[in-house]
């Protein structure tokens, strides 16, 4: 009888050891330390660089990297005007029963691939591998062109021959899991989510609302004060005139199973059936205090007519350029407008929530038990 009531309370605490420890591993996701490395992709000869001089993409990847690789903090430039988060440049990559889920990310207008660090970073070290693309003609890196800031739709194509690029890539191809591939992407980058999941730009309807001069402002960015009458005169030349014409079409890349739009631009690009057609998971997030993209016309229009999709809009007054990396004292001195925030917004405990919201959502929608579900 002893000898019963001894084995019984082994019994019982292993199993209250267990419980403990469940919920212990529910509460405290898995972290890897993260690799960054950096990446020339070529494109195929009849590519539209939209102007630009550089005729490949630039890349950044982020990667699980092993447990002992030695973290540097990375920043943009010397003297800096951003930080771009820790990692180990060129590290080992981390070692894993399987393979690694693919995220391709898309910076906002005149941005840059590391302008996407701090989600780049933390999906990372929640054991992804993520890409951001410098997109032609409309990035701090490479330069700006007319085009680079007009022809939209393009953006989704960089994503694909970035995706296409990576699964032939000799250290990560063999490593990326090709049936778990998400995309996410702020502001540009945010519209870019809906042209690769399916949705297509109706463009003529955009150039007549810029036409009209209450809205000229809202069509010519800092970079480009005059972009709407270059465009204009550029639009009849034969490279311009053939990248109109296919606008209209779809850059729908079914390798991509789930997509995460931050503060999404362009709404108007888009026709309500277009955006319905949409099948795959959409998960939006903005901020209340966005008064470059406003939520009601951009974020919450895409939320009421993609089916299935989730909007989170964060309280407190949170504003577009949040959602860019921290800035340093040099970056918020000179440009304010990217590095202030609004009063009483911790821009650093917005990325951490943004980015906890944009791992859940592919941990669920790239799970691996629901590869045979994707189309």
């Amino acid at each position: 009888m002893k000898r019963l009531i001894v084995l019984f309370l082994l019994l019982s605490t292993a199993a209250v050891c267990f419980a403990s420890n469940k919920d212990k591993k529910k509460d405290e996701t898995p972290h890897y330390r993260v690799g960054i490395t950096f990446r020339q992709f070529n494109a195929p000869p009849d590519y539209d660089w939209r102007g630009s001089a550089d005729h490949v993409l630039s890349a950044i990847i982020w990667y699980p990297a092993e447990a002992n690789a030695e973290e540097k903090d990375i920043y943009d430039a010397d003297p800096a005007t951003f930080y771009a988060g820790r990692a180990a440049k060129d590290a080992t990559m981390a070692p894993s029963f399987g393979d690694y889920p693919l995220v391709v990310l898309s910076h906002g207008t005149g941005g840059s691939a590391l302008q996407m660090a701090w989600l780049g970073t933390y999906l990372a070290s929640r054991g992804y591998i993520a890409v951001a693309v410098n997109h032609p003609g409309n990035n701090a890196v490479t330069g700006y062109t007319p085009q680079g800031f007009v022809e939209w739709w393009l953006r989704a194509r960089d994503l694909s021959v970035v995706i296409e690029q990576m699964l032939e890539d000799r250290r990560f191809g063999s490593k990326i899991d090709r049936d778990r591939i998400g995309a996410a992407g702020f502001s540009l980058g945010g519209y870019t989510m809906i042209e690769i999941a399916g949705g297509i730009t109706n463009f003529e309807p955009i150039l007549a609302w810029c036409n009209k001069p209450e809205n000229r402002a809202s069509c010519n960015p800092p970079e480009f004060p005059d972009l709407v009458n270059k465009f204009q005169a550029m639009r009849n030349q034969p490279g311009i005139e053939q990248a109109l014409e296919h606008a209209g079409e779809s850059y729908r890349d079914a390798r991509v199973k789930a997509v995460f739009a931050i503060a999404p631009a362009l709404a108007i690009a888009f026709a309500q059936p277009s955006l319905q057609a949409i099948h795959i998971p959409v998960d939006i997030v903005a901020g209340d205090g966005d008064t470059i993209v406003p939520p009601p016309a951009n974020a919450e229009y895409f939320a009421k007519n993609i089916p299935g999709s989730k909007l989170t809009i964060l309280p407190g007054g949170v504003g577009h350029y949040t959602f860019l990396d921290v800035g340093t004292d040099l970056g918020k001195k000179n440009r304010p407008l990217l590095f202030v925030d609004n009063p009483g917004v911790d821009r650093q405990s917005v990325h951490k929530q943004v980015a906890e919201l944009s791992a859940d959502f592919f941990d669920k929608e790239l799970s691996p038990n629901k590869k045979s579900k994707k189309k």
